[in-house]
């Protein structure tokens, strides 16, 4: 694959193989067959693959192999997760909503044949629930450290067992992962954007977590990766009942990151400047939209905010920031950003204004660790927490 985007998501497909969620043989024989930057034929790549693999679980099942459809089925959400990548753009593409609910569908198959099945939640949330799964490494009540994972943009409470879950199970962790407003089944099924003050959004999670006898309410701790990245520390700020929080290639100031994007003196007259140059602005942006991947992410973007406009995804950007408010935070973080990522470009900047115990991290390219999220190395990622853990928890 030549283009950066298509690579990036190929890697993020393939680097969940360490936790089950991919085959290098399944990735590259399917990046194999699509066209180009052609998105359709990324779609149907992709879908065909997971297909295969799903009717694979099911074959396995019916010859009595519980590893072996879990495995397939693990694969197959994985798969189905990356073929409706693309379709992500409003108003909500029909492919992206069946694709997510294959997602879905083959991993709660995957999760009743784990030891212990995984549960299934409904978290209390103003008047409606979050989707998301608590997975115990034992079938008993004893307290455990329990992590929280939230997500970004694109990804989805499922998804999250392969980038941290997996690694904290098999350390002898509970894990919670769930979509919030913008994120998986909260956004593609019910509509729910983004909103900035994570706090309001983990706050419930955490007290939901806490009606489990199984989670040791002193060694609580939120994860939030790439978008949520921000969330997580936002999160913090006020939710004092976490013992760490560890924040992975977040923005520091989402519109300081998206400004960069931006021809400077053009982005000079947001929100409300010079109205020629505004309406000048929006016709480029909306010139890059029209790209295959290029404009992907502002598509993105609009839909998971809720807005139709490109203006007013920039006017609502300032909102999601930390400045001013790290001295809030008293839990003991860490700061991980990566070395080829530029939404974490700014991660130093909190790591500097942190007043509590905190610890910074950039992982580097040389280690093969560089991209966004540590594609491809959450190996390497998760081992680096998890040593980070376990010198900063009772």
């Amino acid at each position: 694959m030549k283009d950066e985007l298509l690579l990036a998501q190929y890697d993020r497909a393939v680097g969940y193989a360490p936790y089950g969620g991919a085959d290098a043989g399944e990735c590259s024989s399917t990046a194999a067959r699509i066209r180009g930057t052609d998105l359709d034929s990324w779609h149907d790549e992709w879908l065909a693959t997971a297909e295969r693999r799903y009717a694979a679980a099911e074959e396995s099942i019916a010859a009595g192999d519980r590893e072996g459809a879990r495995d397939a089925f693990l694969r197959a959400a994985n798969y189905f997760r990356t073929a409706g990548l693309f379709a992500m753009t409003a108003p909500i593409d029909s492919r992206l909503m069946s694709s997510h609910a294959r997602e879905v569908a083959s991993f709660r198959r995957a999760a009743e044949l784990m030891d212990p099945p995984a549960q299934i939640l409904e978290i209390p949330y103003e008047g409606t629930t979050l989707p998301g799964y608590l997975f115990r490494p034992a079938d008993d009540d004893e307290p455990r450290p329990t992590m929280i994972l939230t997500n970004g943009y694109d990804g989805t409470a499922e998804e999250l067992y392969f980038t941290s879950g997996a690694a904290a199970l098999a350390r002898g962790w509970n894990v919670l992962t769930f979509d919030g407003p913008g994120q998986g089944a909260m956004i593609i099924d019910r509509g729910m954007p983004f909103r900035p003050d994570w706090e309001n959004v983990i706050t419930p999670v955490v007290h939901h977590a806490l009606g489990f006898a199984t989670v040791d309410p002193e060694r609580i701790v939120l994860m939030g990766l790439s978008f949520g990245g921000y969330l997580a520390p936002r999160a913090a700020t006020t939710e004092h009942r976490l013992a760490a929080c560890i924040s992975d290639c977040g923005p520091y100031d989402l519109y300081d990151v998206a400004a960069t994007r931006l021809p400077g003196p053009l982005a000079a007259q947001l929100p409300d400047g010079n109205a020629m140059a505004l309406r000048l602005l929006d016709r480029l942006v909306r010139m890059v939209m029209r790209r295959p991947t290029a404009g992907w992410a502002m598509r993105r973007n609009l839909l998971v905010h809720g807005v139709a406009d490109p203006l007013d995804f920039f006017r609502l950007a300032p909102e999601y920031s930390l400045k001013g408010r790290e001295a809030d935070i008293e839990c003991p973080t860490l700061v991980c950003s990566a070395e080829d990522d530029d939404l974490s470009a700014n991660a130093g900047r909190l790591y500097d204004a942190l007043t509590c115990i905190k610890e910074q991290v950039v992982f580097r390219a040389a280690d093969g660790a560089g991209a966004h999220c540590e594609s491809g190395a959450r190996l390497q990622f998760n081992e680096t927490v998890f040593a980070w853990l376990g010198r900063v928890l009772p």
